[in-house]
């Protein structure tokens, strides 16, 4: 496999050179700024983290500001991007990165993986992009674009297969190993495309293309779905007062979406009886019930059906934390799943 890839090393590097985006995270390699585009793109595509990534830099430039921001307003500043362990676990290296590297991000691979919410992936890819580390960087990515070119048909989604991958090119990184990393992310984003099809006429390793050789790419990268995934059903209140006060709640400290704040809810689809007793139980006087929307939210191992129902009450009580809607979107970090339901006043 090594001989094979070999030759893909300087066609991929040219086209890098010719086609690479203008990213703002590319301006420069400083490391505080690929660490967080690299955690804001776990999970995320590029053009929705451009806004994410200017806001979080203007509120938050250095590691310090990140080490020192109070979690609630991190978690605010996170709102969208799902994931909220990711924006924790960044505040938790930035604490490292000030008590044990006097403020400056480590400069190795070994170094980097031992911080809170680095991985193999964002650790090399720090370590190739800013120091020059002759380290792998393997993401989804990378993944098909390297089972294609080599007609691997073993499952992408097994681990061993990630680390035959990584072994294969490491032999063959080069001195620029920053831009051969992002080389292969960059051919993976823009033309070795999953789903509807690779732009084969557009790639610089058409020729080395085992995949393309044999038309194998809408078989190849191979991956084996897991386990059905999990599905739960709900019913989220938007309780509001006259004066458009909303009802918000902490969630609980462990588990999905933990720490933050969410609209009142329950498990299951209620009937309007069922509504009814649950507001009287929470010692609501209830006004008007309206049905709002129907949602879907999507998580790593979980799916929500939600039902939203508008709850006009005549007064707020201590059971919830009532606030405006503008307290909500400025101070408040309110999950997507729960955005979905806020039809009123948009």
């Amino acid at each position: 496999m090594q001989a094979d890839l070999q030759n893909i090393v300087e066609p991929l590097l040219k086209w890098y050179q010719k086609n690479k985006r203008e990213l703002p995270w590319r301006k420069d390699k400083d490391s505080y700024h690929v660490w967080i585009s690299e955690i804001m793109l776990q999970q995320t595509r590029i053009e929705a983290v451009k806004s994410y990534y200017h806001r979080f830099m203007k509120e938050l430039p250095t590691v310090k500001s990140l080490a020192n921001i109070d979690e609630e307003e991190l978690l605010k500043l996170w709102e969208g991007l799902g994931y909220y362990s990711r924006a924790r676990n960044l505040k938790k290296a930035a604490t490292v990165v000030m008590q044990q590297y006097d403020g400056k991000m480590p400069t190795t691979y070994q170094d980097l993986i031992k911080m809170p919410g680095i991985g193999e992936y964002t650790a090399g890819a720090i370590a190739s992009i800013c120091f020059n580390e002759k380290v792998t960087a393997v993401d989804g990515n990378v993944l098909r674009v390297i089972s294609r070119v080599v007609g691997s048909t073993k499952d992408v989604l097994l681990p061993e297969t990630k680390k035959e991958i990584e072994k294969d090119l490491k032999e063959i990184m080069p001195e620029q190993s920053g831009d051969f990393n992002e080389a292969l992310m960059e051919l993976g984003e823009l033309v070795c495309l999953p789903n509807g099809g690779p732009e084969c006429e557009k790639c610089p390793l058409q020729k080395n293309c085992v995949a393309y050789e044999k038309n194998l790419t809408q078989e190849i990268p191979v991956r084996i779905k897991k386990v059905k995934r999990k599905q739960e059903e709900k019913t989220v209140f938007l309780l509001m007062t006259e004066s458009y006060k909303i009802a918000i709640e902490k969630r609980m400290e462990k588990g999905l979406l933990s720490g933050m704040y969410q609209l009142p809810n329950g498990k299951g689809y209620y009937k309007e009886e069922e509504m009814k007793e649950l507001l009287t139980n929470w010692n609501l006087k209830v006004k008007q019930i309206s049905f709002l929307t129907e949602a879907k939210h999507v998580f790593t191992h979980i799916d929500w059906y939600m039902k939203c129902y508008l709850v006009m009450v005549e007064q707020e009580n201590s059971r919830f934390l009532w606030v405006s809607q503008e307290e909500l979107k400025e101070k408040y970090p309110l999950p997507t799943a729960f955005q979905k339901c806020m039809k009123i006043g948009k």
